[in-house]
This record gives C-alpha cells, sequence and structure tokens, in this order.
C-alpha cells in the first residue's frame, strides 16, 4: 500500500466496502452522488452500516441513475423554472 499516493491511501478503508469513486457531487435534482448514485443518508451513515446494509444498496446502486438522462434546458428552462417558483 505505500506505493500509492497519500490521496488514495486516504480513500482506502479495507474495513468497509464502498462503492465510492471520489466523484463526489450529488446532483440537484436527483439528491444523488453522481459518482456512487447513494443518497446523502446513505453516505453520511456509511461507516455504520450493517455488511448487510451496506450490500443491500451497492446491489440497488446499478439500477439507480444519479443524473436525469435529458438535458434541463440550458438558461431559458432555468429562468422559467424560477419565475414559476416565485
Amino acid at each position: 500500500m505505500t506505493d500509492r499516493p497519500t490521496s488514495d491511501r486516504i480513500w482506502a478503508r479495507a474495513e468497509i466496502e464502498s462503492p465510492c469513486t471520489r466523484l463526489c457531487t450529488i446532483h440537484p435534482e436527483t439528491r444523488l452522488c453522481l459518482g456512487c448514485a447513494r443518497s446523502m443518508d446513505e453516505i453520511a451513515g456509511w461507516s455504520r452500516m450493517t455488511p448487510e446494509g451496506r450490500a443491500a444498496v451497492m446491489d440497488d446502486l446499478p439500477s439507480r441513475s444519479p443524473a436525469p438522462k435529458v438535458r434541463r434546458g440550458g438558461r431559458a428552462a432555468r429562468l422559467q423554472r424560477k419565475r414559476k417558483a416565485s
């Protein structure tokens, strides 16, 4: 493990299997991580979950879509959504 850069060693946690890809960004609409597709609650509670709980989440991850597949419409759509919210 010493041949890996320090930043990689920090992320390596042999005691807990994790789907983290180190692309930690939460999508504003789906509220899922764009890297691993976990919710904020799942990420926050990961270290406290049972191995069975983590396995259940990991089994479900392939069926999740962290970001919508269609574009949201750019600036024009954002302004329209803002007007509707006001």
